[in-house]
Order: C-alpha cells, then sequence, then structure tokens
C-alpha cells in the first residue's frame, strides 16, 4: 500500500527550486538544438566509417595504425567523429587510399 506524504516548504524555496529547474530545461533544450544543428558532432563506428569512405575494415585499420585518421576508445570498441572522417574524406578526395 502506497502512503502519500506531504511536504511543505516556503514559497521562496519553492520559486528558487522552479527558477533553478526552467534555467535547466532551457540548458538542455539550447545542448539539443545544437545537436541538431551540428550533425558532423555525432560519433561513427567503424562499419559507418568504411561504408562512407568505401573502405575494408582492413583498409580502416590500416589508416588507424599510421595516424591518417583519428579515433577513440570506448569499451574495446572504436568510435570516429562524423567531422574526422568528412575531413579525411575531403583530403583524400582524389588520391586512392
Amino acid at each position: 500500500m502506497n502512503i502519500m506524504e506531504i511536504v511543505n516548504i516556503d514559497k521562496s524555496t519553492f520559486d528558487e527550486i522552479k527558477s533553478r529547474f526552467q534555467d535547466f530545461k532551457k540548458r538542455v533544450k539550447t545542448l539539443y538544438q545544437n545537436k541538431q544543428n551540428n550533425k558532423l558532432d555525432e560519433w561513427l563506428d567503424n562499419q559507418d566509417v568504411c561504408l562512407r569512405l568505401n573502405i575494408s575494415p582492413r583498409t580502416l585499420q590500416t589508416l588507424q595504425d599510421t595516424r591518417k585518421i583519428g579515433f577513440s576508445k570506448i569499451n574495446h570498441k572504436i568510435y570516429y567523429k562524423a567531422k574526422d572522417v568528412e575531413k579525411f574524406l575531403l583530403a583524400n578526395k582524389t588520391s586512392h587510399l
């Protein structure tokens, strides 16, 4: 059986909590809008990068080993920033990998 508990707080405390929550809501909304506007901040996995660059997983491994493409390793999985992959693609547009 659930028992409802009533907590009384003074108006100034309630107003402070309300104000902080509204500020938090605005910050979250701003961050979300920035993320929507900046799709190049997304992270890609190996398969995504291979498809985008039209290369094999082994070629991608070589690019990692030779530091020609940046990556981050999180929990034994490798991720790439989309903007870094796009930069690499533009820089190597005319040459063969």
